[in-house]
């Protein structure tokens, strides 16, 4: 489910682009943005009575037995209550679960407000965020800049600027390809992994899946940890920091040919985008369990506001500095975060286990 959302956030921002240098071209740029408010009204109509809310708690029974089973039933004085939530309930329809609003007692709005940022004490979801964050913020500033870049000489694009986020595009396929192409029999046994049940899977699906139930098997008890997951998400971090110095140098020696690279570290980038967050996020979801939700509000909210900030003073500093510059920065920043995986290899379990106390007792 992850990867599927994270297909869908990649082609979105790649198709947007293309499609408005066409819009703005055509209707004028106003339009622009009252095609995006018509789009944003129809998906906030669809998320208000189709998205049902899954956050559903069960009427939970007491259940009391004796403390002491070698006295007498006469003398059962002492008892010990628990809770057993597999007792029978009344059944959650669909229908209920698109009630427009659900609150559960023993809890305060404020408590829901506040609940996202407390999971900022959790070491995880600054690693995500910081992943999450710089690729996306990658993405963003390669969309406003790239089309002003093949807009100038010696490309000259006009309206076709958008043209230049198809590499973009090629490098999401890539990133969430099947081996659709293999066969059980196939004469590649490297490939063979791909294969679940003489299935295809996704790559993020088929190789995190792959990689965790194997450490699984290597270790005593059959046991995965979640950091198991991170490790996938190596190569698809060092891609996607080549693919932002890439771009930075080719945009700053243009060229005739130049726009193939231009299209190569964006494309590397998108690559990047398709993997690393859904490794991420279900490293948060293994790791913090109930809390996973708040952690997905932290780091988007992070992505969010930082993405946002680089869209006030890029195009500046693209303008002044050249674009080796900040996309050289960029790289470094998104190099530092792909680092701290590392420490996260293998310390993490400790960290995990150092912040446990934050987490619900059940």
């Amino acid at each position: 489910m992850q990867a599927i959302y994270t297909v869908f956030s990649s082609f979105g921002s790649s198709i947007g682009a293309i499609v408005g240098g066409y819009i703005v071209a055509d209707l004028s740029l106003d339009w622009l943005h009252w095609i995006n408010v018509l789009l944003s009204a129809i998906t906030f109509l669809l998320c208000l009575f189709l998205l049902p809310e899954t956050l559903y708690q069960r009427e939970q029974t007491t259940v009391t037995f004796d403390d002491d089973p070698d006295k007498p039933t006469h003398e059962m004085k002492e008892q010990v209550t628990v809770t057993d939530t597999t007792t029978s309930y009344p059944p959650y329809s669909y229908l209920k679960s698109l009630r427009l609003y659900t609150f559960y007692p023993g809890t305060s709005v404020l408590e829901k407000f506040l609940a996202p940022f407390k999971v900022t004490r959790l070491p995880g979801v600054w690693l995500v965020s910081g992943w999450y964050t710089g690729i996306i913020g990658l993405v963003v500033t390669m969309s406003s800049v790239a089309s002003q870049l093949v807009a100038a000489p010696p490309y000259r694009w006009g309206k076709h600027v958008g043209l230049i986020n198809v590499g973009g595009i090629i490098g999401t396929i890539l990133g969430c390809v099947s081996c659709s192409l293999l066969s059980p029999s196939s004469p590649y046994p490297f490939f063979s992994f791909f294969l679940t049940d003489n299935k295809p899977k996704a790559y993020t699906y088929a190789i995190t899946d792959f990689a965790t139930k194997r450490l699984a098997r290597k270790d005593l008890h059959g046991f995965a940890e979640s950091e198991s997951r991170l490790v996938t998400a190596i190569p698809a971090l060092f891609i996607s920091t080549s693919g932002a110095i890439i771009f930075g140098i080719v945009a700053q020696n243009p060229s005739e040919l130049g726009w193939v690279g231009l299209q190569f570290g964006f494309g590397s980038v998108m690559f990047g985008l398709m993997q690393v967050p859904s490794v991420g996020f279900n490293y948060l979801i293994d790791s913090y369990g109930s809390l996973a939700g708040d952690c997905f509000v932290m780091v988007t909210t992070s992505r969010a506001i930082i993405t946002f900030s680089w869209t006030f003073f890029m195009g500046e500093w693209v303008t002044k500095r050249g674009p080796a510059e900040p996309f050289g920065i960029f790289g470094m920043l998104m190099g530092l975060f792909s680092v701290f995986v590392i420490p996260f290899l293998f310390w993490g379990k400790r960290l995990r286990i150092w912040s446990a106390k934050w987490l619900p007792e059940q």
